[in-house]
């Protein structure tokens, strides 16, 4: 061989080397390139790392996960990993002027919206320190349309596959998609029946790991059910506790984060099954005579219980303990999904500042979401329903469908679009689709981004 030869093979190689060293990590879901894969590795890296020895309990900071982001950093002994979510939106509740009737027979005004809205930002800084073993992640969150930002944080220590544990602002474990499923949903938020069960976030510490192959648990210790809202000095001594487990016996895996829609085209059957409890007792976290700062529970018909009045005029619930249990089930095969849930949620131990007419009030509910990939990788089409049987019998429940297109052919970037008929809405959030004691259709038109 000539010795240009030589030359030219020698620059190649060295080419070839800093080239493999420097290849960027693809975005989630970009690993499966063509849209009919005969199999499916759909491990999740951590945001920062391929490693996936230590990629469970990402998933334990439920909405607060980040996505892969862009490495900024990255040495033997530490990282620093940025990640993206933005949300802008178009929700029309329909029609505009409303009124319901309480579960007492008084009427109330419903405040729809029709609005366009950039809608929320999430930017993630995450990565290890001195060990990879050792994780962070620091959150910067907004929501425009209530003029709220918040900065917090979630550190992370990986033990084993058996044992992890970590502190921060965490999810209680009070419904599926309070699990990572975020925001891999059929819309950009959840649906009724999910919305008014769940609890939100707060400041804990929680346990997780894989005791069984395929087989996971969470536990969890929270300040209270949601601290949105909440300071420090209207906070009581009382805590919340929750777990969860799940089991994915076929495949040992629900495609990234176990979220909705079979983008990733499983040629095996992926399963999922799994449930969890929580309890807390909850207080107003505010003096009688101001409105209360706790506005995650509400009764069946949309108002708050720590109103005034709201069991009975006159007499205002000082506080009551939060009690749910909730399964789920999961199933992917060739574009298609079937997700079902259940709850059943009880609020009992009622302190208030007179008589009350219940002890304790229960409510159950369901919600079944189904999808198929019309064209693979690019577009799907879904229909879902909830409906809950509650205590005051006014049996809320809501159905419709959308369509969801993927331009890039992953997860990082969608356009949805849907409708939704609701019946009587106990679910109010500025958060979601929903207000108290709507009944109506919603349209909404959005794009997300998950960098």
């Amino acid at each position: 061989m000539k010795l240009w030869h030589l030359v030219i093979v020698r620059r190649w190689l060295v080419i070839g080397v800093v080239a493999g060293r420097c290849v960027v990590p693809p975005p989630v879901g970009a690993q499966d390139a063509d849209p009919r894969p005969a199999t499916i590795d759909t491990t999740v890296a951590t945001p920062h790392t391929a490693d996936t020895t230590y990629s469970f309990a990402t998933t334990v900071a439920g909405e607060f996960t980040p996505g892969y982001g862009f490495d900024l950093v990255k040495t033997s002994k530490g990282s620093l990993n940025i990640s993206l979510y933005g949300l802008f939106r178009y929700v029309n509740q329909t029609p505009g002027n409303q009124e319901f009737v309480d579960h007492l027979g008084r009427e109330r005004t419903v405040n729809t919206v029709n609005s366009l809205n950039w809608h929320r930002t999430q930017i993630w800084l995450s990565g290890f320190f001195w060990t990879q073993r050792f994780r962070y992640t620091i959150t910067a969150w907004s929501l425009p349309t209530t003029q709220q930002a918040l900065v917090f944080g979630l550190v992370q220590y990986y033990q084993s596959k058996y044992f992890q544990v970590g502190a921060g602002i965490l999810p209680t474990l009070t419904a599926r998609s309070m699990q990572g499923s975020w925001p891999y949903w059929g819309g950009s938020d959840r649906q009724m029946g999910e919305e008014f069960f769940r609890g939100g976030f707060s400041s804990g510490v929680f346990v997780a790991g894989e005791p069984l192959n395929r087989f996971t648990y969470t536990l969890s210790i929270n300040n209270n059910l949601s601290q949105l809202g909440v300071v420090q000095a209207n906070d009581t001594r009382d805590l919340a506790y929750s777990g969860s487990f799940k089991w994915q016996p076929t495949t040992g895996e629900f495609g990234p984060r176990g979220g909705f829609v079979d983008l990733e085209y499983h040629t095996t059957p992926a399963t999922r099954f799994g449930g969890g409890a929580a309890k807390s007792r909850e207080s107003r976290y505010a003096p009688l005579a101001s409105p209360p700062n706790a506005s995650q529970i509400k009764l069946s018909d949309g108002v708050n219980p720590f109103d005034e009045g709201a069991l009975v005029d006159g007499v205002t619930v000082e506080s009551l303990v939060y009690k749910v249990l909730f399964g789920d089930a999961g199933y992917k095969y060739r574009g298609f999904t079937a997700q079902g849930e259940w709850w059943y949620r009880k609020l009992d131990d009622l302190t208030a500042t007179g008589p009350l007419p219940v002890t304790s009030i229960n409510d159950r509910g369901g919600q079944l979401s189904l999808s198929y990939m019309v064209v693979p990788r690019q577009l799907a089409a879904y229909v879902s329903g909830s409906y809950i049987w509650d205590q005051f019998r006014r049996f809320p429940w809501e159905a419709g469908g959308g369509l969801s297109y993927y331009p890039s052919g992953t997860r990082s970037w969608r356009l949805n679009g849907f409708a939704m008929h609701v019946n009587k809405s106990p679910a109010a959030s500025s958060f979601g689709y929903y207000v108290a004691g709507m009944t109506g259709t919603i349209f909404s038109l959005g794009t997300d981004i998950l960098f």
